[in-house]
């Protein structure tokens, strides 16, 4: 069974931004905690990586 955690870094005080990651057998799962059944993405470790260090340079904020 796939064991999925929430990051620290999605907690809002009104969490409505919660990320849930997951190691997968080759790759790192990320999905929206609110829609556990809904879609997933996977990403290899390297895409991962390269997926967070374009969020912590803001590159993905919606302002």
């Amino acid at each position: 069974m796939t064991q999925w955690r929430k990051s620290s870094r999605s907690a809002t005080s009104d969490n409505t931004n919660c990320v849930e990651v997951a190691q997968l057998a080759r790759n790192i799962g990320v999905r929206d905690s609110k829609d556990p059944a809904g879609p997933k993405i996977a990403l290899p470790s390297a895409g991962f990586r390269a997926l967070v260090d374009a969020v912590k340079r803001g590159e993905h904020d919606l302002a």
